[in-house]
């Protein structure tokens, strides 16, 4: 990640308004290269150029400010008109767009080293894996694929349908992000794509049944 110069000195009204942005560009640099529990409040005020007071007054505290550089990555990632993505009446179609849409922010740099980051210093840091459970974009890709499925399939099956959604972002991701971290070979273009294919045929059939399941059940409980 380039840097931007920033004169000493009492900054500009430019500088001013660009300044948090600046200090979450240095501290991503900062989290990604020494880990969470290298990078302190003091180390990101000094390499910023600015006071510690200008942080927390700005972001936060140290968990502020990853809360704030997670955010920052993931709205990075997102797509300029994510509503286009949910467009159609063809189920398998929507949901195989969403697979590849989902794979392309995934396996961008910044996810894998904020994944990265995660996966090394959850064990010493416990508030990391809560604040990347509640990562923001997460919840909201679950309930919209949660309303696909039930306007879809079955209306105001909102638990199953949650669930299902989780579900289908995992069965996406997990495999494709964990061998582009190294722990296998990356996948290629024609691969991922066929990936989020089979992905999606996999996850309809499990949902079919699933949600037929629950309606059996729904029936005779009825009875």
């Amino acid at each position: 990640m380039k840097r931007r110069q920033r004169r000493l000195g009492r900054p500009s009204r430019e500088e001013a308004e660009l300044l948090e942005d600046y200090i979450l560009e240095v501290a991503s640099e900062l989290f990604f290269a020494n880990g969470y529990g290298e990078t302190s409040i003091e180390l990101l005020a000094r390499q910023a150029g600015v006071s510690k007071r200008t942080v927390y007054d700005r972001i936060g505290d140290k968990a502020g400010v990853f809360k704030a550089v997670m955010r920052r990555v993931v709205e990075g990632l997102r797509p300029p008109d994510v509503a286009s993505l949910f467009v159609g009446d063809d189920l398998a179609e929507i949901l195989t767009r969403l697979s590849r849409a989902v794979l392309r922010a995934a396996l961008q740099p910044e996810a894998i080293a904020l994944h990265r980051l995660i996966i090394a210093e959850a064990g010493r840091f416990p508030e990391l894996a809560e604040l990347f459970a509640h990562r923001p974009g997460s919840q909201e890709a679950i309930e919209r694929i949660s309303a696909l499925l039930q306007a879809h399939d079955r209306p105001n099956r909102q638990k199953i349908a949650e669930f299902a959604a989780a579900q289908f972002l995992q069965m996406t991701i997990a495999v494709p992000q964990r061998r582009a971290m190294g722990m296998g070979t990356p996948m290629s273009e024609a691969e991922l794509d066929g990936w989020a294919v089979q992905t999606v045929r996999l996850f309809l059939a499990g949902w079919e049944g699933l949600s037929g399941a629950s309606g059996k059940q729904a029936a005779r409980q009825r009875r």
